[in-house]
């Protein structure tokens, strides 16, 4: 059994190894660094960072407090709750972006969203609302279960001696939740900077207008560009690497199912 899992790991290891270097060194080196220089690719880079930043933003607004009482408080409907806002995980993100595109595409929420010179349906603001539906629920999860792991002891104690509800919660339970944080945060991020199903959708696949990488790694394939295409994958597998690279080392202090 040892040596069939030891040699079954070296060999996918081997086969994925193989696959990303295959990408990577697709372009000449000169080529690669023309092609990340190039307006298309700089203005991808640019949306994709401010709109994966601003939805991770959000999504942590949101994400504490609700997590929070879901790790905390018994209240009528908890169980419910938790299966809706589960239920974007099991989406595939094609099916949440259409169900994105009809709400703000036909309902009157929606339409009047539009009129107050808010418009969500093919512009960059459609972006940041995709990457904040699809996201959501992964850092909910995420920082459930850091708060699941603080003793709520802790915060009994330092109400003992004079902290408010609030006051323990900000001074006790979420700074020893903070490998939580940090490791939902880097994911929502990551996650944001690489979704496509659900921005091509509901905010469409504009160049130089809802352009993010992953949508100009899209259209560049599709157009036969293959240099900006292998750009565009270089920069997502980079951000990708980053990341694993953070959650492994945060990966002993957080369970993120």
């Amino acid at each position: 059994m040892r040596r069939f899992s030891l040699a079954l790991t070296g060999i996918i290891f081997l086969i994925i190894s193989i696959i990303l270097f295959t990408l990577v060194t697709w372009s000449p080196l000169v080529v690669l660094a023309a092609s990340l220089s190039d307006p298309e690719i700089r203005f991808a880079i640019l949306l994709s960072l401010v709109t994966s930043i601003v939805s991770t933003l959000v999504c942590i607004a949101v994400a504490v407090p609700v997590a929070y009482a879901l790790a905390r408080y018994q209240f009528p409907g908890k169980q419910v709750a938790n299966l809706v806002l589960t239920i974007p995980l099991a989406l595939p993100p094609l099916v949440a972006g259409i169900a994105l595109l009809l709400f703000f595409g036909t309902t009157p929420w929606g339409k009047a969203l539009e009129h107050a010179g808010l418009g969500v349906v093919f512009t960059p603001l459609g972006i940041i609302v995709a990457e904040v539906f699809v996201n959501l629920p992964y850092m909910i999860r995420i920082m459930r279960s850091a708060f699941f792991g603080v003793n709520p002891r802790f915060e009994h104690v330092a109400k003992t001696l004079g902290c408010t509800d609030t006051g323990a919660f900000f001074q006790v339970t979420l700074p020893m939740a903070r490998h939580g944080l940090i490791a939902g945060s880097v994911i929502t991020w990551s996650k944001a900077m690489g979704e496509f199903g659900a921005v091509l959708m509901l905010a469409g696949a504009t160049t130089m207008r809802t352009e993010t990488l992953p949508i100009a790694l899209y259209l560049n394939i599709s157009a036969g560009d293959l240099d900006l295409a292998v750009a565009a994958a270089t920069i997502l597998i980079l951000i990708s690497l980053i990341t694993l690279c953070t959650v492994e080392y945060l990966d002993r202090d957080v369970t993120v199912f």
